[in-house]
């Protein structure tokens, strides 16, 4: 079995490269398209992917986080005619291993081959995931469980943790669930609302006060910091920390010291911090509106969540927790519900992720009443309306889907290179799912074995796509 899958659109190139892997002792083979890469690194145990370009049906960077994903989680080095620095930073930014511009100096490309897979059989041999107390978190979707081996990594470490994604993910479900796994568990766990600090009392707030200190100062006060002396101090929303305290808060950091307000003498906190945040932080810091010294010190550890609309596989299993969580708190028997029902809430954006799911379970139980199941019509009717929408532009013709040419775009219309990719990578998706059934002649079981997908996931992308399956 093979160690090194190489995805190159030139037979040429890859043909010379298994020829000079085979002479040094390495077993490799090769392949031109992204989707027979694909099919084939759902069935092999690849250590490490060397991911050129030329590629007929895509762009390989688009591809990146796709290959990282499949089962055996190999390191992915990018092999590239471009000397582009951009794609060289896009690249690593995404979690290649390196980049290397064709022609390759082979003997440079062994050794970054060789580190690669070491850290992989390392990496491979630790992947066994330690019991954690999920507190609350819910689902086993591949994002999810990749965020889960994050938090793993978090527990055995007492390094700063950043927790990005976007509103309604999950962040403090994270931050609480770092701290329940972590040595300190059983001291405090303290959030700092950063977006909620008064600006006359920020201070006071955070470091306390020596009675006398200010008008209404009647007594001395403990601050938050020095209340999780011992525990985690939890920073949410830190991108909304005013400018004013960052410096402040950076030599806390430096030091776990700090002076209440009206004090003379310096205090300490040994706290473990985590922050979290739904703003482009590293944005912020190239247009001023963040220190970068403290988003480097924040950033001790980068735990990035997915939004409900990269885990709908984790959906079936989320409306049954909070069907029974709900009913429970309403005091209302618990309901079942329709196929039609999931199916809904598997093709609706989730623009407000998990918390939007959540309240509109609530919302479902509240409107049916007597009813014992759940169906479509129990939804609110934004949401109903906007799934009507979407299948209405299903329906749309062909011909008005297609990407027109670039050239007759108008430059007002030109897209970014964001959409573009995006849109690149739902095509891309449409063909492999499109191969998938035909590969599997319909048979769901066999092509969730070949995509490593669930069920449900399939079943979802496929209809999302309007995909049908092909008949034996």
């Amino acid at each position: 079995m093979a160690d090194i899958l190489i995805i190159d659109g030139s037979r040429e190139f890859s043909r010379a490269l298994l020829g000079e892997l085979a002479a040094h002792g390495m077993a490799a083979e090769g392949c031109d398209t992204l989707s027979r890469a694909m099919a084939l690194l759902h069935t092999g145990e690849y250590k490490a992917v060397l991911l050129g370009d030329d590629l007929a049906d895509g762009d390989s960077l688009s591809y990146l986080s796709l290959i990282q994903e499949t089962p055996s989680l190999p390191e992915v080095i990018i092999l590239s005619r471009s000397r582009d620095p951009d794609a060289a930073e896009e690249a690593i930014q995404r979690g290649a291993w390196t980049y290397v511009t064709k022609p390759p100096n082979l003997q440079r490309l062994l050794v970054f081959l060789t580190r690669a897979m070491d850290y992989h059989d390392v990496q491979h041999a630790r992947s066994i995931r330690c019991a954690l107390r999920r507190s609350g978190i819910i689902g086993n979707s591949r994002p999810l469980q990749a965020s889960l081996d994050i938090l793993a990594q978090a527990t055995g470490s007492d390094a700063n943790v950043l927790i990005t994604g976007e509103t309604g993910t999950g962040k403090e479900l994270f931050a609480r669930a770092i701290h329940k796994n972590s040595e300190r568990a059983a001291k405090a766990f303290v959030v700092v609302d950063c977006a909620a600090l008064p600006d006359a009392l920020a201070e006071s707030l955070l470091f306390g006060h020596q009675r006398g200190a200010f008008t209404s100062a009647d007594s001395d006060s403990v601050g938050l910091v020095k209340q999780a002396d011992g525990g985690t101090l939890f920073l949410d929303e830190v991108g909304e920390l005013p400018v004013s305290l960052q410096k402040v808060f950076l030599r806390v950091l430096e030091g776990r010291s700090f002076r209440p307000v009206g004090g003379v003498k310096e205090m300490q906190s040994d706290f473990r911090l985590l922050a979290a945040t739904n703003r482009d932080l590293e944005g912020m810091v190239v247009d001023g509106g963040f220190r970068r010294d403290l988003f480097y010190r924040l950033r001790g550890i980068h735990l990035h969540l997915p939004p409900l609309r990269e885990i709908t596989e984790d959906i079936n299993e989320m409306v049954c927790k909070f069907i029974q969580r709900h009913a429970k708190r309403l005091h209302v028997p618990t309901k079942g519900f329709s196929p039609d029902f999931l199916d809904a809430l598997m093709n609706y954006e989730w623009p407000g992720n998990i918390r939007e799911l959540q309240h509109t379970i609530e919302q479902a139980l509240s409107l049916a009443g007597t009813d014992q199941i759940l169906y479509p019509r129990h939804l609110p009717k934004a949401i109903r309306a906007r799934i009507a929408r979407r299948d209405m532009e299903k329906l749309a013709p062909a011909s008005k889907r297609e990407e027109r040419p670039f050239a007759a775009v108008p430059v007002t219309d030109f897209p970014d290179l964001k959409t573009y990719r995006r849109e690149q990578m739902v095509r891309l998706e449409i063909s492999y799912l499109q191969n998938l059934m035909e590969i599997t002649r319909g048979s769901i079981g066999e092509a969730c074995k070949l995509s490593g997908l669930s069920r449900a996931r399939l079943y979802a992308l496929l209809k999302q796509h309007d995909i049908a399956r092909r008949k034996s």
